[in-house]
């Protein structure tokens, strides 16, 4: 699936939006900031009336901006660190013949290089909003002539024009700052200041901002009275890693320096006198320490210090200074109350006299580091504990209990609600809990408690609780090891999933349903085929209304959907990987919440109508639609899928779906996000992790605001507890759901000892001790690098280049970019070698001539060459330029094309939920006048591709049936409408209007012709066909281990590649896989046939292959089709492949096998 930071988040209009809103906004799932004076949205009707056969949306309301500079925050709002973004809206300014006010915006900067940045500026009182791109630009103070040239810092300028409010120009618009600026120097940001201006301000204004300073001066500062440094403890730059270690942004001489730890228990700690008072504590009753930290003159190189470094190899990297909390306090067992404080650090100047001088620098403190070393080696239970003892000796039943654990090291206090319900007004009482030494918050109750639902209310501090720097607040929380909930996650049910009620009909028995999937433990016998839940059922009229969209569709007999996979899985398909079915944040669970579209109105509709994307767009937020990469509680099934969102029905109705998916010959495998979490901060209704240890659970940068590049509050593996909840939460859906396999959404970002750590508990599951059989359990996922992780930069991270050895697979986007053409993030039209590079281009952007595509043609076939050999980083095949070279250097030398270890830790795809299906994205990139009979041989020439590669082959549901969005390249909020799927072939999604405008906008002056045009829409014919050739070709992969190899150096004995080297004929791969001694194959794996010829033709025209190493290859082989071949799917295009005299005849667009069989 391509990286999926693509277009569903950095290339899109929205991601641009929300990542560029005001920073201090307070997020309710990241409740975004509405962009300056923005234009009509562009997935709005036009007439802004809701469109007919749409369910009218509640209205929204703006949200409201905050003063805040940018390392400021001012009560009741939270800083988070994004980009931030270019105002969209019209820069030209309206017609005013009178002199404008201006605001005048003095800044300073320490190292005299103010004139560098620019200001950013947006509001509706802007006369000229600026983009990120182009800001104001700085106004340097003339010199006197024949004034000497001083070498001082001075202030800079930056003059902007003001629309009065009594003007006619001036137009308030709801939800709009008036005025709100950002200091920059391009993705540097330094100063922002949100509205500003009030609408009763008229005249000219001016401002004065010193860096580093979160104050905004209305006159002229005093420079000599101001810290020298940074002292925005709305920033946490000192990072606590160990227990004994502080790590200091700033380099520290301690004969002039002074450095101290400031600690308050009930928080209130500010810097006074604009910087110059240093840090103290504005509530009265709080018990504050300043504390001496000592300059460690060894620096990173003891031995604590050393391990601190190891683990966040990025802070050492960056050059901190080691300062460390004194011998007498680790001895006194400070820690542990210190980080239930809120903590800052201050230096000052030491005078002559051994007095503190002049504050210098002041920030706050992240504590993770600390927080794992004191208490991150729990390993005790956390939850909901029942217990129900058996009878004892005749002597009665012990009591049954129920016990409850939190892990929360930093609250002050932490009680139970229990409530008796699942609705508001169910509250019945309130308990507190006990903390133990290991920061653990424990409560026992009576065995009447299973059955109730509970929050906990946290007694914390959070850096976003209020404030300039966050405050105490009593957050309610949820529960990060929940096993049930109520609908949308409100509360915790108390539940036993070891209730036989919660159970489906023999479900602990599960060799017995298991006995008709597949038994292999090596997942190159794997044939995985990607699903969204709902999509499944959500319009099949075969299924039960009741049951559509529903976890139970997976057990209803008979219907058109269930027949569908149980055909595919006799062919050999084996597992079907679930997109999210945890409980998600972005769907309401309740049926009765959930608006609709009428699906009559919108088939009337023409097919490349704006129509249909804007009502689905209308009620995008509130239907029953997404993709659910938006995590809440991740150890409990979403509720949505459920008939009943609150309570065990989820539960019991999931595991029916597993056993029902087994019923069909199938096995399970989920999706699982656990590299960000939809929300975070002490507020919203969807931050878990964050309420309970608020800034431990994510990723911080060196401001300590949350990293987002996964697109929001990306979690921090790396950190023990963190780590430990991901390998827990694995193991309960192996054990409590029998699910086989688990696909990690950006699983880069993971560490890759947090993945081998998983991979190791679940391959000791064992079935008598754990009733499941771990080694069947298949571990793969995204293994994209990028972003902060980049490079092992924070550890060594999960990404593909590192799990050689491990057995985790990863996705091979090389193979798919090398069918496809382009990148997940350029032109949707550039070809690769399936879709007409060089064969027939499609003229619709310049691609080069026909030298250097026929350059790109020959390249990429390196990459399919590759992938069909497992995408092994060592394998070794004659190169273009006819050179022995291995699959890491295929392409070029440094390629990394070929990163794998072994086979299964390579996942072969074309396509994926991520952006076009591969119908779609062939569409989109063939020629005008390439006939869809053609775009239509060239979908199954790219599924062979993958079916007959070394590897584990992975599908898109759809491949099969020709599938269609639309053309939207990304559908994860798009509706049902746009992400039909419909088995029975009666109809297809290839002009269902054109997709959503917000994310395909840009694309509308190409692709509404090509959705008018319905001489391009596949026939039931056509569907049935291309389902027809993907059994075939997944039978031909089952009939044989000689497409199964699980050893990479049984790869390289057994398979040769022909037709390479200089003189290839070009867009011919020929693969030999041999199972005859005479080839030094030391063990014979196939009891039908010697030998496998595996020809690709991606050419539009027949053509002969005759290679002299093939032909002494074949020299005593007779080559006949494989048997299958043309049995399933009738192609006469087959009648042309030949395999005679060591030479093979391939036709166009064609995939074909030939065998020797043994004799």
């Amino acid at each position: 699936s391509g990286p999926r930071w693509l277009w569903r988040h950095f290339a899109s209009p929205a991601f641009l939006r929300d990542i560029m809103a005001p920073v201090g906004v307070r997020p309710s799932v990241w409740a975004r900031a509405p962009a300056p004076a923005p234009a009509q949205r562009a997935s709005s009707h036009t007439s802004g009336s809701v469109p007919p056969g749409v369910a009218r949306a509640a209205p929204q309301t703006g949200h409201s901006i905050h003063l805040q500079h940018l390392p400021y925050r001012v009560p009741s709002s939270r800083r988070r660190k994004r980009a931030v973004a270019i105002a969209s809206f019209d820069d030209t300014a309206p017609a005013v013949t009178e002199p404008k006010p201006k605001l005048t915006v003095h800044y300073y900067r320490h190292a005299g290089d103010a004139a560098t940045f620019g200001l950013h500026v947006w509001g509706t009182r802007v006369a000229h909003a600026t983009s990120w791109d182009a800001p104001v630009g700085a106004a340097v103070p003339e010199l006197t002539p024949g004034a000497a040239v001083s070498t001082e810092p001075t202030f800079v300028s930056f003059e902007v024009p003001l629309l009065d409010p009594s003007s006619d120009a001036f137009v308030a618009k709801t939800g709009d700052p008036s005025l709100s600026f950002i200091v920059h120097r391009g993705d540097e940001q330094c100063a922002k200041v949100e509205n500003f201006l009030g609408d009763a301000d008229h005249g000219d204004r001016a401002v004065w901002i010193v860096a580093g300073n979160p104050a905004v001066f209305s006159e002229p500062p005093d420079l000599s009275k101001l810290p020298t440094g940074e002292t925005d403890l709305g920033k946490a730059r000192a990072i606590w890693v160990s227990e004994g270690c502080f790590a200091l942004p700033f380099s520290v001489d301690p004969s002039k320096v002074f450095v101290e730890l400031v600690a308050s228990s009930d928080g209130g700690l500010v810097i006074t006198d604009n910087g110059a008072g240093g840090v103290v504590c504005e509530n009265g009753g709080s018990d504050v320490r300043y504390i001496p930290l000592e300059i460690d003159s060894a620096n990173w190189s003891s031995p604590d210090a050393g391990e601190a470094g190891d683990k966040y190899p990025h802070v050492r990297a960056a050059g901190y200074a080691i300062a460390r909390l004194p011998a007498a306090y680790l001895e006194q067992n400070y820690a542990p109350w210190l980080l239930k404080c809120q903590l800052a650090v201050q230096a000052k100047d030491v005078t002559p006299d051994g007095r503190h001088g002049r504050l210098r620098e002041a920030t706050s403190v992240q504590t993770h580091g600390a927080v794992d070393d004191v208490f991150g080696g729990y390993a005790g239970p956390l939850g909901v504990e029942i217990k129900k003892p058996k009878n004892f000796g005749g002597f009665g039943d012990a009591e049954s209990s129920v016990t409850i654990r939190l892990w929360a090291p930093t609250a002050r206090d932490v009680s139970l609600r229990v409530f008796r319900g699942p609705d508001w007004g169910d509250h019945e009482f309130e308990v507190p809990m006990n903390e133990t030494a290991d920061g653990v918050w424990v409560v026992e109750g009576p065995a009447e408690w299973e059955g109730k639902y509970y929050q906990y209310v946290v007694d914390v501090f959070h850096p976003w609780g209020g404030g300039a720097a966050g405050s105490f607040v009593q957050s309610v929380a949820s529960d990060p090891y929940a096993r049930s909930l109520s609908a949308d996650g409100q509360r915790v049910h108390i539940c036993d999933l070891g209730n036989q009620n919660l159970k489906p009909a023999g479900w602990d028995d599960t060799a017995r349903w298991k006995k008709t999937t597949n038994q292999s433990s090596e997942p190159t016998d794997y044939a995985i085929y990607e699903l969204h839940v709902r999509d499944f059922s959500a319009m099949d009229e075969s299924t039960p209304s009741d049951l559509r969209g529903k976890y139970l569709a997976f057990a209803e007999q008979g219907t058109v959907p269930t027949e569908h996979l149980k055909a595919l899985a006799k062919s050999g398909l084996t597992h079907v990987h679930l997109l999210p079915s945890y409980d998600f944040g972005s769907v309401p669970e309740r049926s009765e919440h959930q608006k609709t579209v009428d699906h009559a109105w919108l088939s009337s509709l023409p097919s490349n109508s704006p129509d249909q994307q804007a009502a689905v767009a209308s009620i995008a937020n509130d239907d029953a639609f997404n993709w659910g990469y938006d995590p809440v509680h991740y150890g409990v099934p979403e509720g949505s899928y459920a008939t009943n969102p609150d309570g065990d029905a989820r539960v019991l109705e999931f595991r029916t779906m597993v056993q029902g998916l087994a019923g069909l010959g199938l096995r399970t495998i989920v999706d699982v996000v656990y590299n960000h979490t939809l929300s975070a901060g002490p507020t919203d209704r969807n931050s878990v992790l964050d309420k309970v240890v608020p800034g431990y659970y994510h990723r911080r940068n060196f401001d300590g605001h949350y990293e987002n590049s996964t697109c929001c509050n990306n979690t921090a593996s790396e950190n023990l507890m963190m780590e430990r909840l991901i390998v827990d939460d694995l193991v309960h859906w192996a054990v409590s759901y029998k699910v086989d396999g688990f696909r990690f959404d950006l699983m880069g970002h993971l560490m890759l000892r947090t993945v081998v750590k998983a991979r190791d508990a679940i391959k000791s599951l064992t079935v008598k001790r754990n009733g499941v059989d771990g080694s069947k359990i298949y571990l793969y996922g995204e293994g994209w690098d990028y972003a902060e992780v980049s490079g092992g930069r924070v550890g060594t991270n999960a990404s593909q280049l590192n799990l050689g050895g491990t057995g985790i697979g990863s996705f091979n986007d090389r193979l798919r970019e090398g069918v496809m053409g382009g990148s997940p993030f350029g032109d949707p039209r550039v070809q690769g070698v399936m879709t007409g590079l060089y064969f027939h281009p499609n003229n619709f952007m310049e691609q080069g001539g026909a030298e250097a595509q026929l350059k790109r043609v020959i390249e990429d076939s390196e990459k399919v060459i590759a992938a069909m050999a497992g995408n092994l980083r060592e394998f070794e095949f004659t190169n273009k330029d006819g050179y022995p070279t291995p699959s890491r250097d295929a392409c070029w030398v440094g390629s990394n094309v070929g990163y794998a270890a072994q086979p299964k830790e390579t996942v072969n795809y074309v396509s994926a939920h991520d952006n076009e299906t591969l119908f779609d994205g062939i569409m989109l990139r063939s020629a005008v006048d390439v006939p869809l009979d053609v775009r239509c041989r060239i979908n199954r020439l790219a599924v062979a591709t993958v079916a007959f590669s070394q590897g584990v082959p992975f599908f898109h549901a759809g491949d099969e049936i020709l599938r269609s969005k639309s053309l939207d390249r990304d559908s994860y909020n798009s509706g049902d409408w746009f992400n039909r799927l419909d088995y029975t072939g009666n109809s297809h999604n290839f002009g269902c209007g054109l997709p959503g405008r917000e994310k395909n906008g840009d694309r509308y002056g190409f692709i509404g012709d090509l959705l008018g045009d319905l001489t391009m829409k596949p026939d039931r014919s056509m569907i049935q066909k291309s389902t027809q050739h993907f059994k075939e070709v997944l039978e031909i992969r089952n009939s044989t281990p000689l497409f199964r190899l699980v050893d990479a150096a049984d790869v390289q004995r057994r398979i040769t590649f022909y037709n390479t080297g200089p003189s290839q004929t070009p867009g011919v791969i020929v693969m030999g896989i041999s199972d005859d001694a005479v080839d030094g194959v030391t063990k014979q794996i196939c009891g039908k046939f010697n030998r496998l010829l595996v020809c690709l033709n991606v050419s539009p025209h027949e053509v002969t292959i005759t290679d002299p190493n093939l032909a002494t290859d074949l020299a005593t082989a007779e080559m006949i089709p494989h048997p299958t071949q043309g049995t399933m799917y009738l192609d006469d295009y087959l009648l042309g492949a030949k395999c005679t005299g060591g030479g093979v005849v391939v036709p166009g667009h064609t995939a074909c096998v030939f065998v020797e069989p043994r004799a």
